[in-house]
């Protein structure tokens, strides 16, 4: 028999699996692949992002490959060794036809929590993670996995808080004329601006370094989150600026209540262009489209526009409602749909190119609601209905459509704030089999 050096068997240590771990690693490896071949090409790219080794043991058994290039044929496509090479591409690509078809077309589940004491009206959603806020003194960060409230970040009593921000680092938060930081390990830090440069603030969006504040003298102003100093002013508008977006490239856009867009160069601080819609109602929200160059801007009383950032042009407007639009906002890698919400509690999703009403949603608030309760949190399960196209929306009841105050969209899901103690999130799903065979419209 073999001995090693210490007199045991190296034949015994092998199958036990003490030399390196290796037949531990393999045993993981083949158990992992056999329980990711029962999954979906959609849930498997999720599984890729979770950690190295689940990546790795992904892309070596070329599991993802497999699925992709069988999608592709059960759509009808065939494949070459140059589409072969462009699997990344296509995998993001499939990924975000089935978010499109789900928003549109998708069974409609919606998960509600009491998120706060009292109501809130504000949500951002980023990695995963849910930040809520404006109404009470605490901002709460959520799981949206388990519905666990991760981490509290409390407002001053003698502030108020405006509007807010994240990233996987830190907090921004607009306190009437100041600015709040809070790290996410929950430490505050709050600085007052330079005399005189900082009037009331009416909205803030965050790019590190750089937090801008909208203000109600038509400036945003522009912080530094390192030195704790502002760092340019830039005149917007002639009247308030109630909404901002950032581009990744430092671009500012901002609407104002008097009725226009403006774009100005954070490095130039100069305006840049101004996009200007047909009616004089006021912007009320905004959001940019990095991957398309496209920019929304939802109005006081219901209209939807979209300019090209490229050529400065309106590509379609319309109007989805007779009352004010509050939110509307889009999946970053999403170039086709955009979901909006307003004071009339409808949930749209609409075309991002055309500007088309793809699908109309409230809650089914009638029918008898299910209840969880997970360790962290009491969930109140609920339908959500699609409204037929000559549906007119004064019919459904004002309970089955609170006020959207707020939105934001992850991939299959929507998160809404309707100024109450609840957070709704809706989940859209659609059977794999049949979205493979559903034609795109």
């Amino acid at each position: 028999m073999e001995h090693g050096p210490s007199g045991g068997s190296t034949a015994m240590r092998r199958r036990s699996g003490v030399r390196g771990g290796t037949r531990m690693e393999w045993l993981e490896h083949d158990i992992l692949c056999i329980i990711f071949s029962f999954l979906d090409v959609f849930d498997l790219v999720r599984c890729t992002a979770v950690c190295k080794s689940w990546n790795a043991v992904i892309r070596k058994s070329e599991l993802l490959q497999v699925l992709y290039f069988k999608l592709r044929r059960d759509s009808g496509e065939s494949t070459s060794s140059g589409q072969r090479k462009s699997m990344e591409f296509g995998l993001q690509e499939v990924a975000m036809k089935y978010h499109r078809l789900c928003l549109q077309r998708g069974r409609i589940d919606i998960h509600q929590w009491k998120a706060h004491s009292v109501g809130v009206d504000q949500c951002r959603m980023k990695m995963g993670l849910l930040l809520t806020g404006v109404g009470d003194k605490v901002m709460r960060l959520w799981s949206l996995d388990s519905y666990k409230c991760e981490e509290e970040y409390y407002i001053p009593d003698t502030a108020f808080l405006v509007d807010f921000d994240f990233d996987e680092s830190k907090i921004v938060g607009l306190l009437g004329s100041r600015v709040g930081i809070w790290t996410r390990n929950g430490k505050r830090s709050i600085f007052p601006s330079r005399e005189g440069t900082f009037s009331k603030g009416l909205c803030v969006r965050y790019i590190d370094p750089d937090a801008v504040i909208g203000c109600e003298d038509g400036t945003a102003r522009v912080f530094d989150m390192y030195s704790r100093t502002c760092s340019r002013i830039i005149k917007m508008h002639a009247g308030p600026v109630t909404c901002l977006a950032l581009s990744d490239d430092e671009l500012i856009l901002s609407g104002s209540s008097l009725g226009s867009v403006s774009i100005s160069d954070l490095a130039s601080d100069q305006r840049v262009a101004r996009l200007r819609p047909t009616d004089s109602a006021g912007i009320r929200t905004l959001c940019f489209n990095p991957c398309s160059h496209l920019v929304f801007a939802g109005t006081t009383v219901g209209y939807t526009y979209c300019w090209d950032l490229r050529t400065m042009k309106s590509l379609w407007e319309t109007r989805i409602s007779s009352n004010v639009l509050y939110s509307l906002s889009h999946l970053r890698s999403d170039n086709s749909t955009l979901a909006v919400g307003g004071i009339d509690g409808v949930l749209r999703v609409l075309n991002q190119n055309t500007g088309e009403v793809l699908s109309r949603c409230f809650i089914d608030d009638e029918r008898p609601i299910s209840s969880t309760r997970n360790m962290h949190a009491f969930i109140e399960k609920k339908k959500g209905i699609r409204l037929p196209e000559d549906a007119e929306v004064d019919r459904i009841p004002r309970t089955c459509r609170p006020p959207i105050t707020c939105l934001s969209v992850g991939m299959k899901k929507v998160v809404t704030a309707h100024n109450s103690k609840y957070i709704r999130m809706w989940k859209f799903k659609i059977s794999f089999v049949i979205w493979v065979d559903l034609p795109s419209r």
